[in-house]
């Protein structure tokens, strides 16, 4: 074996950059490396930052892959859109497994620092709001926390007025042939979707046949996936915070922990979960 340090240089790579695009440079590592600055001297404030910095980069591809997949199927190219959904729920699994880390800190070395928060919280991220509408959770009230920035309120409320994610899944059921209810073709779709008959009927049919309906059939798995995986992130969100802070306010005033249980409760491809219990 050789005893001499490896020489990238010999081995043909590039070293020198002065002129040249580095991976630094391509990533543009100087503004996201500097983004963190904690607003105290606890230890456990840089965790939190980088925490929710890399959890706001895994939604901003979730953003994006949620749109394509979205445009896909209004489009009738549903193999890409497949892809783009089992994008999503690998995104949501590593939303999941930085609560892991999260949840390495505990209730003392979190108080050491809270108060720096201020009035921020989660309940602020306008990217998760944005995932939540593409999905078809939309609820006009929550564009509130984003009215001091015209700007992201705009691009919120831009996408609550388009069809969601799962208004597409349902047009493009009847486009195949199946009877949708005109009411649910025609309804607002600004407003909060509301589970219907005709829907259910449609995926029951599907279900019952799936090699007759096969990419039906796979778009509505996919759909489970990803809110299979949206549900854990909820699930782990609430056991985090109540392990860290217990049943104390959250610091954007919410009810903390029993805010985030009702989250639990809703359920974005309702049709999808009831069908299960016909079968």
């Amino acid at each position: 074996m050789s005893t001499k340090p490896f020489d990238p240089k010999k081995d043909g790579a590039e070293t020198d950059f002065t002129s040249r695009m580095s991976y630094g440079d391509y990533l543009q590592l100087d503004k996201i490396l500097t983004a963190q600055a904690p607003h105290s001297v606890a230890h456990d404030e840089m965790l939190f930052i980088i925490q929710h910095q890399t959890s706001e980069l895994w939604m901003k591809l979730a953003i994006h892959e949620l749109s394509a997949a979205t445009r896909a199927i209004a489009s009738d190219d549903l193999q890409p859109a497949f892809k783009m959904l089992a994008r999503v729920a690998r995104i949501m699994e590593q939303l999941n497994s930085a609560w892991d880390v999260l949840r390495t800190m505990t209730p003392s070395e979190y108080t050491l620092f809270r108060e720096s928060l201020g009035q921020s919280s989660g309940l602020q991220s306008f990217q998760y709001r944005a995932i939540e509408f593409l999905a078809g959770n939309k609820n006009a009230a929550m564009l509130a926390p984003h009215g001091h920035k015209r700007d992201i309120h705009d691009w919120l409320d831009g996408i609550r007025r388009k069809p969601s994610l799962y208004d597409e899944a349902i047009r493009i059921l009847d486009r195949r042939g199946f009877a949708i209810d005109r009411a649910v073709l025609d309804r607002d779709v600004a407003e909060p979707y509301q589970a219907q008959a005709s829907v259910k009927a449609a995926w029951a049919v599907i279900y019952r046949d799936p090699a007759h309906h096969w990419e039906l059939y796979e778009l509505a798995e996919k759909l489970v996936d990803f809110e299979d995986y949206f549900r854990r992130w909820r699930f782990n969100h609430v056991t985090t915070v109540e392990r860290v802070i217990g049943f104390k306010r959250g610091t954007g005033g919410t009810s903390g922990v029993a805010y985030l249980r009702r989250m639990l409760e809703v359920v974005l491809f309702p049709e999808l979960w009831d069908v299960r219990t016909e079968l």
